[in-house]
């Protein structure tokens, strides 16, 4: 029982530790502070603003709910192992065990305290150098990610897909939709890289490719961006697809090119040409918003380099098929031999050294 109790105490010092590094006190103030607003005569006159602090204050106690439950479910098993009754072991060791695993997931999700992290993710995969092999590779690519939203229980749904002239894709826009699915793949964005015998080489030589993968907060209503309609360039054409009943005979796909700043969207996935429209619009105003935000960013801790291009020197993970079998994220020197797996969409552990590194670094300065 000692060693139960041992355990216990080192989760309840875990969680008062996290819950301290959130501010949940804070937080608890935050949400008597919003709820005295709420309460107010004239608080729905605004029924924008009204219902902001309303999501916020559910946001907020759904988030200190889980904290306080976690914390209370710990104080209870810690209580009972000091009872030191034998007859309880089994069951305390199990919860134990449960609890371990649980503050392990909640304090990965701590990692995850940026303002967006929280938010459904827009990603993007573009080939890079290395033509029909970057182009196979963007696709392998596509497939991992969607292997991996399936495995962890999120949403995607294709916004735009671009095929490529032999094999592969020349790009894909998916909208990732589930909880922290921004936070969780930041991991992500920059530059792959793979190294393998080519399917496409009738001399079966050793080729290297790139392909690029972008990330934005789909925070769509969100956000209060202006953009003045003379600086779209805006196109229609007719969606693409691999034929029968879903491929659309009218032009409804769009493209909408944002001409200060040269970002193109395109949606081509919605029923009707307003409909993409929209979308479009809201992946743009999600761009201006992540371009401006990592602009600051840098300014800020003078950081360099956000447009970086799909070639040698600029990769942020690479994938060797040949002579051996690796996969390495050149930031965190995190590294797996099963290449098979992490294809399958196996990232959690690059997602988790990622992450960790990340709050490493931001505590370090």
């Amino acid at each position: 029982m000692e060693n139960l109790i041992s355990l216990l105490t080192t989760l309840k010092n875990r969680i008062d530790g996290l819950m301290a590094q959130l501010d949940i006190t804070g937080k608890i103030q935050r949400i008597h502070r919003l709820e005295e607003q709420s309460g107010a005569a004239d608080f729905w006159n605004d029924p924008e603003t009204a219902q902001k602090i309303m999501q916020e204050i559910a946001r907020l106690k759904e988030e200190v709910g889980r904290w306080n439950s976690l914390a209370q479910r710990i104080n209870d098993a810690l209580e009972l192992a000091q009872f030191d009754d034998r007859s309880l072991l089994d069951d305390l060791t199990n919860e134990v065990n449960a609890l371990t695993e649980i503050v392990d997931r909640m304090a990965l999700q701590a990692l995850l305290s940026g303002p967006y992290d929280r938010d459904n993710a827009i990603l993007a995969i573009h080939a890079g150098a290395g033509g029909t092999d970057s182009q196979d590779w963007a696709q392998m690519l596509e497939r991992m990610y969607l292997r991996w939203a399936e495995e962890n229980g999120y949403k995607v749904e294709i916004l735009e897909r671009s095929e490529g002239e032999e094999a592969g894709i020349k790009s894909v826009m998916m909208s990732v939709k589930g909880e922290y699915a921004y936070g969780y793949l930041q991991s992500e964005q920059g530059v792959h890289r793979l190294v393998r015998l080519s399917p496409f080489d009738a001399s079966n030589r050793r080729h290297t490719s790139f392909a690029k993968v972008e990330l934005w907060p789909d925070i769509q209503g969100q956000l209060d961006i202006e953009i003045n309609e003379k600086d779209l360039r805006i196109d229609t054409y007719r969606a693409g697809g691999a034929g029968g009943q879903h491929v659309q005979k009218n032009d409804t796909a769009v493209r909408i090119t944002h001409i200060p700043t040269g970002i193109v969207v395109q949606c081509q996935n919605q029923r009707s040409q307003m409909q993409n429209r929209e979308r479009a619009l809201q992946i743009l105003k999600a761009r201006l918003f992540e371009m401006e935000r990592k602009k600051q960013e840098a300014q800020l801790a003078t950081l360099k380099g956000e447009n970086i291009n799909a070639e040698w020197g600029n990769q942020i993970r690479s994938y060797v098929l040949h002579p051996y079998q690796l996969v390495k994220d050149h930031r965190t020197d995190y590294e797996v031999g099963n290449t098979g797996a992490v294809l399958d969409g196996r990232l959690n552990d690059f997602m988790d050294s990622y992450l960790r590194a990340k709050v490493a670094i931001k505590s370090a300065t």
